[in-house]
Parts: C-alpha cells; sequence; structure tokens
C-alpha cells in the first residue's frame, strides 16, 4: 500500500512540538498547559499528541480569557 496519499492528510494527532511550532511557544509551555488542564491530550503508548481540534479549542478559549478591553 503506498503512502503518497497519506502525506496530503491533515495530521490527525499533533507532537507537543508541532503543537508548541503552531502556537510559537516553547514545547515546555506545552507540557505546562498539558499538566495544568489548559491544553487536552491524548496519550500514545508513553508519549502525549494534541488533537488539532484541541489546539483550535485552546486558541479560542485564550479570546474568551481576556479582559473586555482587550477581547478582539
Amino acid at each position: 500500500m503506498s503512502t503518497d496519499h497519506l502525506s496530503a492528510l491533515p495530521a490527525l494527532l499533533l507532537t507537543v512540538e508541532e503543537a508548541a511550532g503552531l502556537l510559537r511557544i516553547g514545547r515546555t509551555n506545552v507540557y505546562s498547559l498539558i499538566k495544568n488542564g489548559e491544553l487536552k491530550s491524548v496519550p500514545v503508548g508513553r508519549l502525549r499528541r494534541i488533537r488539532p481540534a484541541d489546539l483550535e479549542t485552546y486558541v479560542r478559549n485564550l479570546a474568551t480569557d481576556l479582559p473586555p478591553t482587550f477581547a478582539a
């Protein structure tokens, strides 16, 4: 089975490093967000992975946590 068509699909799960890159923060900060329950993740063996939808939810919630003068 060829994997060429798989590379065109969006990632189902992101690594902590990929999520950090998308958020433009360090991976240590991503681990802190996960530990504090601010960012959901799923275990894959001994690893942590982040669903793109959970990353989007986290970003969307950032705007709602701002004081009214800073909200877009």
